[in-house]
């Protein structure tokens, strides 16, 4: 809600602002203005083009004001260059390179010489290449009155539609589209348990039993380890069973008797004293001699089993607490990496027949606002059953994701499972879906600055895209991103519909 008031609050300051500049560009472009203004936009795939023009008539000039917006993120277009070619039946009438007034924003005057079918094209340079834009649909008259009477009655106007400047909606999270018409089948939305994935974490066991002992004060779920860092000691010294000091001394004794006695043979085998066989029996009692006491020295000292991390990554469970007893093969602590993880979720056997058909999905962890699609996780489908299970009757689908940083294993999350259709759909993202009173609607721009609010019938949704059964065609542009302030604006009905535009 705070949210919402802010949007609210920043939409109304920007308008009191934009009202004063649109004026101050409109005065200096001309010294009268008039009620109609052409309201004409050209698109190409990097930019918006967004003109505001007097009609215009033979003999007479005409001042455009140009609002040119980069499609990448909606924001006006802040460095390059502009050139303009005016075109009235096909021939070039004049060229133009004006100055922004601001950024995004140029205004420059025509005088066309004859009536025709004219157009504009805007050639536009930035460090990332050219581009052009062509806006026609364009007349020219023989005169100013009838120019200004075709003008008012073909104006863009609806008394119900909301307002939002150029200069408005650039300093918002806005965007506009057009719905995608794409293949939509079933989504089955259920919940899904987040688990690191095979290899991704493993399980530190004692393998000896006696008392642990954290080895640094630090040692605490949630921390950072690196691979053969010292975790733990089992010291067992003081029980009568299983004193692990009692058997490394025992190893460490065995193994220099067994080196002396090897060491004495080997001269006397060389001076054909001992047999070889001897020799060599003497050889193997040092060797397994050896091989105890080394297992026994390299896990553990003095103290007791050093026990280390066999991977990098961190502490995701603590099954002790420092000073208790722990038995041999007894769980210590769990380390993960938390880069693959498994995305299991559970379905009605009601569904099994389109499991084989399943072609992606959607994935959201509960309490988060963002959703991700299984492309964009680097995921994959790993399997379903072909049983359901025992206990809960249903059936587990497995999928496998990297993860971005928005998955924590052993937590839940929202799942979009979205079946492989060749029925298409006219569909938009969930960001351009207003609700009220449990009706939907979105906001279709009849211009750039001119939005009309439009109750729409939905379908399916898979978490990112809703379906559209009713509504909206797919020529009709809407608001994808920034409706929220759209709808504040006509909730208030604060701000005037011409505020901003010359008269």
């Amino acid at each position: 809600m705070k949210k919402d008031i802010l949007i609210y609050m920043i939409c109304l300051a920007i308008a009191a602002f934009s009202c004063n500049g649109r004026e101050e560009h409109a005065e200096e472009g001309s010294g009268h203005v008039h009620d109609t203004k052409l309201q004409l936009t050209g698109y190409s795939q990097k930019f918006e083009v967004y003109i505001e023009a007097e009609p215009m008539a033979a003999g007479t000039e005409s001042h455009v004001l140009a609002h040119i917006t980069q499609l990448d993120n909606f924001k006006p277009l802040d460095s390059g260059t502009v050139a303009v070619s005016f075109f009235v039946d096909d021939k070039l009438v004049a060229e133009i390179q004006p100055e922004a007034a601001s950024a995004g924003i140029y205004g420059f005057e025509l005088s066309p010489e004859a009536e025709g079918a004219a157009k504009l094209v805007f050639s536009i340079k930035t460090a990332a290449g050219s581009d052009e834009i062509a806006i026609d649909s364009i007349t020219v008259y023989d005169d100013k009155h009838t120019a200004e009477h075709i003008a008012e009655e073909e104006a863009i106007a609806d008394d119900f539609a909301v307002t939002l400047l150029k200069e408005q909606s650039w300093k918002l999270d806005f965007a506009t589209d057009y719905p995608k018409v794409i293949p939509f089948g079933q989504v089955i939305k259920t919940t899904a348990k987040v688990e690191a994935a095979s290899g991704n974490e493993t399980v530190i066991t004692a393998r000896t039993g006696g008392i642990l002992r954290f080895a640094t004060n630090d040692i605490t779920i949630g921390k950072s380890v690196s691979k053969n860092e010292k975790l733990f000691i089992i010291a067992s010294s003081g029980f009568a069973d299983n004193n692990m000091n009692l058997r490394f001394s025992e190893a460490q004794v065995n193994y220099e008797q067994a080196k002396v006695n090897y060491d004495r043979t080997k001269a006397l085998a060389h001076d054909k004293i001992i047999t070889e066989k001897e020799m060599l029996e003497s050889e193997s009692a040092y060797k397994n001699a050896e091989a105890v006491y080394k297992n026994l020295k390299k896990n553990f000292s003095a103290g007791g089993q050093t026990v280390i991390s066999p991977m990098s990554g961190f502490i995701k469970q603590l099954y002790l607490n420092n000073g208790q007893y722990v038995d041999a093969g007894q769980p210590i602590a769990i380390v993960s990496q938390n880069k693959n993880l498994f995305i299991t979720a559970n379905v009605q056997p009601k569904y099994f027949h389109t499991l084989s058909n399943i072609e992606t999905a959607n994935i959201r962890m509960l309490n988060d606002t963002e959703i991700h699609s299984l492309e964009e996780l680097n995921g994959k489908l790993v399997s379903y059953s072909r049983a359901a299970e025992e206990t809960s009757y249903l059936i587990p689908i497995t999928f496998q994701i990297d993860n971005c940083g928005h998955f924590i294993s052993g937590a839940f999350a929202d799942i979009y499972i979205k079946i492989l259709s060749d029925k298409a759909a006219i569909t938009v993202p969930n960001s351009a879906l207003m609700e009220e009173m449990g009706n939907y609607f979105v906001f279709v721009q009849l211009t750039p600055e001119l939005f009309e609010k439009r109750t729409v019938k939905t379908g399916t949704t898979d978490g990112k895209y809703t379906e559209i059964l009713s509504g909206i065609a797919e020529h009709d542009r809407v608001v994808t991103k920034g409706a929220i302030a759209v709808k504040l604006i006509e909730t208030s009905g604060a701000v005037d519909p011409h505020a901003g535009h010359a008269h």
